[in-house]
């Protein structure tokens, strides 16, 4: 006889959808984060009430849950309280499920943020050269992880960060809210991220990532805060998700100069659907800076861009190599943008001074397409790299309604080149080449297609 549990999350999951045999399948189809096992962060100790530090609690409950790996894995739970920690480290088959009313609370102090080295990809910390400090909650070659609960909170209390950064007092690198390196098979859902100290959501050098249903805010006013950044990561979901931040709310990455060359891995096959993204003084989608391992193969739709200063940006510069190639974005709404769309090859931030400038990027076969902005100041800025200029860029269906402040030319072009259609206000001349047509663009007609199937 079947025990009662597995019972439950048979009839559960097969009222989601079939059962095709497939455990992984099964999973997915069951509510998030059943597991067969289950343990309270209350019962190592922990206290919820927002002073007493549970650094150790949280450390002690992952290493005692590890035991249940080869068993199906196990639960923490963490119930309605406030539950100050530092830095801790996640384990596989795992899920860490946030009740209603939990808020999970980032130490103020640094010295529960320890120090780790800089990422490969990157040579150095994300603001100082040499190490970093770890971020709040973490994972490191973990498969089957699930972050999740019933709309729980995460809470970096960035400002203190924010304040060290700008007052130039930082010894080390910010730290994130939740990374991920080397992983696969995540799933973070169901929550809202608050106050991250640089980036909520880092998955890094992993695979098979699903981000969904979570909010993520810092203050508009916080120095060079980012939402979710898939970086030198493949096959990523992100979707249902509402983020605003200062600096960029969805930004994808590949590594940093020499060091992501060398490193050579790219961010592919990522899928953004169903967003709500505001960024008050960067871009609400950026590719890049830092992408010097590649960036292909993005698919992005039904994306809301609002109160932003960019809507929709790619940067690289000299001495990154690597290559953009190979975006779809469609069906994009923005209101309230500064510059709806932004090419810039003079991002010119670098690690160190031993970058070859020779490392030229090639940014190709990008498309825009079923665009509508309102109170638009500027449609675009395109500036490609003398020597180096960005091709087949491609606009579709785009239409802007202009600010009364915007300057009476909307868009601004250099060393690229591409194809337009139906696009207004009309874009400049080397978007409109005569002798140029749609079959320089990557998957007009054939991504149109699959978003409506």
């Amino acid at each position: 006889m079947r025990a009662p549990r597995v019972v439950l999350a048979l009839v559960l999951a097969a009222a989601l959808g079939s059962v095709r045999g497939d455990v992984r399948r099964l999973r997915d189809q069951a509510p998030p984060g059943l597991r067969p096992h289950s343990v309270t962060i209350t019962e190592f100790g922990a206290v919820g009430d927002g002073n007493t530090l549970n650094t150790v609690a949280f450390q002690n409950a992952v290493f005692y849950v590890r035991s249940f790996a080869d068993k199906g894995g196990a639960q923490l739970y963490v119930p309605k309280g406030r539950w100050l920690t530092g830095s801790f480290n996640l384990t596989s088959h795992l899920t860490l499920y946030l009740e209603k009313g939990a808020v999970i609370i980032g130490a103020k102090d640094s010295s529960q943020w320890p120090i780790v080295e800089p990422l490969p990809s990157y040579g150095q910390g994300l603001d100082l050269p040499g190490p970093r400090h770890h971020s709040l909650i973490n994972g490191y070659n973990l498969t089957d992880v699930v972050i999740t609960g019933n709309n729980g909170v995460i809470d970096g209390q960035g400002s203190v960060w924010w304040d060290l950064l700008r007052s130039h007092e930082l010894n080390y690198s910010r730290p994130h809210l939740v990374e991920f390196l080397y992983s696969e098979e995540i799933v973070i859902s169901n929550l809202t991220f608050l106050n991250s100290p640089a980036w909520s959501i880092h998955p890094v050098y992993c695979s098979d990532v699903k981000v969904h249903n979570v909010t993520i805010q810092t203050s508009l006013d916080a120095p060079l805060t980012a939402g979710i950044v898939p970086d030198s990561c493949s096959k990523v979901c992100i979707e249902d998700s509402t983020i605003s931040v200062s600096h960029e709310a969805i930004s994808l990455k590949s590594g940093w100069d020499k060091y992501g060359i060398s490193f050579g891995r790219s961010t592919s096959d990522i899928h953004i659907s169903r967003v709500d993204l505001q960024s008050s003084s960067g871009a609400a989608l950026a590719f890049g800076s830092e992408m010097s391992g590649g960036i292909s193969d993005i698919h992005a739709n039904h994306l809301r861009i609002h109160d932003s200063y960019k809507g929709i940006s790619f940067k690289t510069s000299p001495g990154r190599g690597g290559y953009i190639k190979v975006v779809v974005i469609s069906d994009v709404q923005m209101d309230d943008v500064h510059v709806g769309i932004e090419f810039t090859g003079n991002c010119s931030t670098h690690p160190d001074d031993h970058f070859d400038p020779s490392e030229l990027p090639v940014i190709s076969q990008i498309t825009l397409q079923n665009m509508v902005g309102t109170n638009i100041s500027v449609a675009g800025v395109l500036s490609g790299i003398d020597s180096d200029p960005f091709t087949a860029i491609c606009l579709s269906n785009v239409n802007f309604s202009m600010s009364d402040s915007a300057p009476s030319s909307s868009w601004s072009c250099s060393n690229v080149s591409g194809y337009s259609k139906t696009v207004f206000p009309e874009p400049c001349t080397e978007l409109c080449d005569p002798s140029s047509s749609s079959s320089i663009c990557f998957s007009l007609s054939s991504y149109s297609a699959l978003a409506v199937a």
